[in-house]
């Protein structure tokens, strides 16, 4: 059973990796590994997936989003 796990910190990462070796569990520390999607949909890369958080930020910053009760008025017929 594979597990993903994005630790917060640089000591945080440490620990984990301590814990794991110390209890001899296999890992990979790639950084681009397949997340997985549900079936039909596009696989995305862990890089990927950052990249559009990032983009997803700018957007926001820049002020090109809308509240919730703007989207439901741009849905009703």
């Amino acid at each position: 059973m594979p597990i993903i796990v994005l630790p917060h910190n640089e000591r945080e990462e440490r620990v984990l990796l301590a814990f794991l070796e110390s209890l001899e569990y296999e890992y990979s520390e790639e950084e681009d590994l397949d997340i997985p999607a549900p079936p039909g949909a596009k696989r995305q890369t862990i890089k990927e997936y950052n990249q559009e958080i990032a983009e997803a930020e700018e957007e926001y910053k820049r002020g090109e989003s809308f509240t919730v009760e703007e989207l439901k008025r741009k849905m009703r017929p």
